[in-house]
């Protein structure tokens, strides 16, 4: 019944030598009927594993402060390593395998910080990320925390890996590591999959985590149904729940989200009613959720309704409502309005946020008052201590590129890199590529960018970003670049977009490549039968 798990030999020597014994978890899948049996690695070990000082070995120390671990400029050598020794592609076993087999990993310290980071790097690689997670559980005087479970469950997850995920939650029940939050994530990979009675399931099973069936865990379980259309789904839940489980603001203001994100904003206004009647005042969130779905049907006559019943009402609206408003006024091109929205607010003398200046410096940079959004960037945010995020620099970088200011935008990024609270990502980076084919400098200026993409900053190509460099290389003229960017995503299990194969397909018939060629066609027909 039990799978065995087959090692090398000089991989079983390694882990006799660390006092290493191997625990299968055996575990029933909700809703699937056959059994799974894990590959969990589990470490036990009396003693740390030392090292001896040499000459020739490379020693690395983190440095203990009154916050916790810091990790020195070494670190970074950790990183390369470590990087270094996973292959793309390859399955969990085998990153694991060649993580335990290189002698230069014995000497790495791991800490929570390197972990997350090392998880951050491979999120869109779940295999990686797997193996990696496998191979540092193993590791001496390094356990792995629940933040970390959790994060290598939302990689799973997000990569649909279902069976897996739910395997390595058995392993958490053991470690009492699970939490709401966990079982949230669950909920929502299970529901966003199509499989709602396995939603369903896991609040069923709440006690067998230890956990209580109470108004917080419905409400996870009803946002989870809602949030995935099923509505109508969630209020029978509730229906059958509330006659043990009481109700209260929050639960209402659930299927107000619901019912407006499916477009049925008479039955939200409804739920409003009947949450006065279970005693339960609707609030500023209640409001400005009608008003988001009103601001969706381009309704603005209705919005400004209902921003004056709320005036007179006493339940003032927040920044959240104003932002909300600006946003969709942007996207219908309404600028005039928002930025008198803008002067209403401060009227009102409600306080800005982050994502309030976000959406104004967008609006501001589609309208090309560059000066004014750089204004409120670099003098108005700071002015009222408002902190920006990587959305703030990005829409600064995005604005400039916009309109050609390579330098300008080069500049923001200079001081995102600086910045101790955030930093680039891959959508800051997008702007910058498509600048750089725009403007044709696919040269110089594009190979360092994607050098500092992938050597500095540690970044992965994601499905959006591969895409965009290869229609950019394809205009370029630069095939062999695109077509081994294709090649990659293969590797990394990144299906092209159909529009993308056909594009690279027809570039490279057109230069007689056609060993390339078919193998494209090959895929596309798969893409073709999939469908």
């Amino acid at each position: 019944m039990f799978e065995p798990l087959l090692y090398c030999r000089r991989a079983s020597m390694a882990l006799r030598r660390r006092n290493c014994c191997f625990r299968s978890i055996l575990f029933v899948v909700p809703s699937v009927s056959r059994v799974y049996v894990s590959r969990t690695y589990v470490y036990s070990c009396s003693l740390p594993f030392l090292v001896p000082p040499s000459s020739s070995a490379r020693h690395y120390h983190f440095v203990q402060d009154p916050i916790g671990s810091r990790e020195t400029q070494d670190s970074e050598s950790y990183l390369g390593l470590l990087i270094s020794r996973v292959r793309v592609g390859n399955n969990e076993d085998e990153v694991f395998q060649s993580l335990l087999q290189d002698h230069r990993c014995v000497s790495i310290c791991l800490s929570k910080i390197l972990v997350e980071r090392l998880l951050r790097r491979f999120e869109d690689d779940w295999k990686s990320a797997l193996g990696f997670f496998r191979w540092a559980g193993m590791q001496a005087d390094y356990s792995h925390t629940q933040e970390a479970y959790d994060k290598m469950v939302d990689i799973l997850g997000k990569a649909k890996q279902l069976e897996t995920m739910y395997l390595l939650v058995e392993e958490m029940k053991e470690k009492n590591y699970v939490t709401l939050n966990t079982i949230a994530k669950l909920m929502r990979r299970f529901a966003g999959a199509g499989k709602h009675k396995d939603a369903v399931k896991m609040f069923d099973d709440l006690g067998r985590f230890g956990l209580e069936k109470d108004t917080e865990s419905m409400n996870l379980l009803l946002d989870t149904l809602c949030k995935e259309k099923r509505v109508e789904h969630a209020r029978g839940i509730f229906l059958e729940l509330k006659k043990h489980i009481s109700p209260n603001a929050h639960t209402f203001n659930i299927f107000i989200h619901g019912w407006c994100s499916a477009n049925r904003v008479d039955e939200a206004i409804w739920t409003i009613q009947e949450m006065k009647g279970h005693g339960c005042l609707p609030c500023v969130i209640s409001h400005s959720t009608v008003i988001q779905a009103y601001c969706k049907q381009s309704n603005f006559s209705k919005v400004y309704e209902l921003l004056d019943e709320m005036d007179t009402q006493g339940c003032s609206p927040n920044v959240v409502t104003y932002t909300t408003i600006i946003h969709y006024l942007d996207k219908a091109k309404r600028f005039d309005e928002a930025l008198q929205v803008r002067e209403r607010m401060k009227l009102t003398g409600c306080k800005p946020d982050t994502l309030f200046y976000n959406t104004l410096i967008h609006v501001l940079g589609r309208v090309g008052l560059l000066q004014e959004a750089t204004r409120v960037f670099e003098v108005e945010m700071p002015m009222n201590s408002i902190i920006p995020n990587a959305s703030t620099y990005n829409t600064m970088i995005t604005m400039f590129c916009h309109h050609s200011q390579e330098q300008a935008a080069l500049n923001v990024l200079n001081n995102m890199e600086k910045s101790a609270l955030c930093k680039p990502d891959l959508r800051t980076f997008n702007p910058l590529l498509k600048m750089y084919f725009r403007d044709g400098k696919t040269d110089c200026s594009l190979n360092a960018l994607l050098d500092d993409m992938t050597n500095k900053h540690y970044l992965g190509l994601d499905l959006s970003t591969s895409t965009l460099l290869i229609h950019g290389f394809c205009r370029a003229n630069k095939l062999e670049r695109a077509y081994q960017i294709f090649e990659d995503m293969i590797k990394q299990e990144i299906t092209p977009r159909y529009q993308t194969c056909r594009l690279l397909l027809d570039e490279l018939k057109q230069k007689d490549m056609h060993d390339t060629s078919d193998r494209i066609e090959s895929l596309m027909r798969q893409m073709k039968k999939s469908n």
